[in-house]
């Protein structure tokens, strides 16, 4: 059985599956945990075969393969990994213009970039990631798994809708009144015995798609191992790792919020190559976290070991090739009263408060909210969080130009020549050097200038080529012009590049 990593101390780690083992409380609760999160992702794993057109089995078989594996090499415990709708959109071109061969060897692929990328430390980058992106992040994702479940209560029988009713009332109710088994197993079980003793006809998981009656098997994707075939996998195979990478670490931070514990980044990035492969391996369409099951799995049930997670592979496996035609019975909207509980759990709605709002600058605003905006726009998380992060970016390089400011003094040197001494303060980068040029005034100053950096600091290149056309212009006119006050590290910028930048 997996163990929790070894990277932190007990402590920072919450407990451990071996502290699961030794508390029957704790068992019951990473069982069952494990057990709603398997009957969640059936009908989410059939839909995103059908969005990457493939068979069902290859979403359901993907699903048990990554949760398995990622339980024995991630780095944070509790969070599920299996077939998610952003692989199946990088991936649909393959399988539809190129077949299931070079879908598998596209699979396998981007894990080995994964694994590479995990190596190389790319985790580290997550500390660029402002948090109004993350809390954008985590709102988009409320919101799409709350529009996930829009097409289940369109042009359906009217029963439907009570039923969704009553399952988020006992999913809202049922832990005021007893948490020994998880509410959204109790509505699941209620709800489909429900159907059964009354005999209606409501739409159920069998409708999603066809269950498999096989376990997965071995596959060695038959495709020409040449140059042609890694330049037509390639693309793909850098969009699913760069996908999977980014919302498995987003997702990993946003548990390790809620569980107020650590988890080892690095450890997931390459650890979410290794299942990609075995996932490969066994003909899967590949995947990452997964947000709403992982939220079903911590915040609903209560789960913070591995064990949930390879439970709920386990699970999802005998559930649909041992107990197909039971699961195939569950009606749809015990799932979809689920998933919006996990959707309305999941929004930050602090974020969104007027008295929030008024206190938080327009600039985190505008951030989180063009990082929801894009991302329901183009239901892709990796999308919406890269503008997120360049309208941070941009926002604060305004920001930060506007702070740099100039003086003008006049004076005599030590030889009594009069002199004008600029005081220049403030952060010298692109944004804020480009206006530099025009804040010296070039026709009336005196044959000495002194351009004082002391409460200033050289960032970069564009700064160091301000400050050469600033001299050049000066030196045309016959005025001897001084930069003093260079931190060491700006003056070794400026004494590497000076000189050597062409004038624009």
């Amino acid at each position: 059985m997996p163990q929790s990593a070894p990277t932190v101390s007990p402590a920072a780690s919450g407990p451990t599956v071996r502290d699961a083992f030794r508390s029957p409380r704790l068992l019951r609760t990473e069982v069952l945990a494990g057990l709603v999160v398997a009957l969640a992702l059936i009908p989410e794993a059939i839909s995103f075969s059908i969005i990457a057109g493939v068979d069902p089995r290859v979403g359901l078989f993907a699903s048990f393969t990554m949760a398995v594996s990622i339980a024995f090499l991630g780095g944070r415990p509790a969070m599920i990994s299996a077939a998610t709708g952003a692989i199946a959109l990088v991936i649909a071109p393959v399988a539809r213009e190129h077949g299931m061969d070079f879908l598998v060897a596209t699979v396998l692929l981007g894990g080995v970039i994964q694994v590479v990328l995990g190596l190389l430390g790319v985790a580290r980058l997550m500390r660029f990631i402002p948090r109004s992106v993350m809390v954008g992040f985590v709102n988009a994702l409320a919101i799409l798994i709350f529009l996930a479940q829009v097409p289940h209560l369109v042009d359906v029988p009217w029963l439907v809708y009570p039923m969704v009713a009553v399952g988020i009332a006992v999913i809202v109710g049922l832990p005021r009144v007893s948490d020994v088994v998880p509410a959204p197993l109790v509505a699941i079980v209620a709800l489909t015995a429900f159907t059964l003793l009354a005999t209606i006809t409501v739409p159920t998981v069998g409708d999603e798609g066809e269950l498999p009656d096989s376990l997965p098997s071995l596959v060695v994707p038959d495709v020409p191992w040449t140059l042609e075939t890694l330049q037509t996998i390639a693309p793909y195979a850098v969009a699913m790792a760069l996908v999977g990478l980014l919302e498995s670490l987003l997702t990993a931070k946003l548990v390790d919020d809620i569980t107020d514990t650590h988890s080892d980044k690095s450890r997931e990035a390459w650890g979410q190559g290794g299942a990609n492969i075995v996932t490969g391996l066994f003909g899967g369409m590949g995947g990452c976290a997964m947000i709403g099951q992982t939220m079903i799995n911590v915040k609903a049930s209560g789960a913070r070991t591995r064990l949930s997670t390879f439970l709920a592979g386990v699970f999802l496996l005998v559930l649909v090739v041992g107990f197909g035609d039971v699961v195939a019975l569950i009606p749809m909207a015990a799932l979809v009263a689920v998933m919006v509980m996990v959707s309305v759990g999941t929004f930050d709605w602090h974020s969104v408060r007027p008295a929030t709002l008024r206190r938080m600058p327009k600039s985190e605003t505008t951030v989180m909210a063009s990082t929801v905006v894009v991302t329901v726009l183009s239901h892709n998380l990796a999308i919406g969080v890269g503008v997120g992060v360049l309208v941070a970016m941009t926002l604060f390089a305004r920001r930060v130009a506007h702070l740099t400011e100039t003086h003008r003094e006049l004076g005599e040197d030590a030889e009594g020549h009069v002199t004008a001494v600029y005081r220049v303060a403030g952060e010298l980068f692109f944004a804020s050097s480009n206006d530099l040029y025009t804040q010296f005034d070039y026709a009336a100053d005196p044959d000495r200038v002194v351009i004082d950096l002391t409460n200033a600091h050289v960032w970069d290149a564009s700064t160091v080529a301000s400050l050469d056309a600033i001299t050049t212009k000066y030196e045309r006119r016959g005025t001897r012009v001084d930069i003093v006050g260079l931190d060491p590290a700006s003056a070794e910028r400026h004494q590497r590049l000076t000189g050597s930048l062409p004038a624009h």
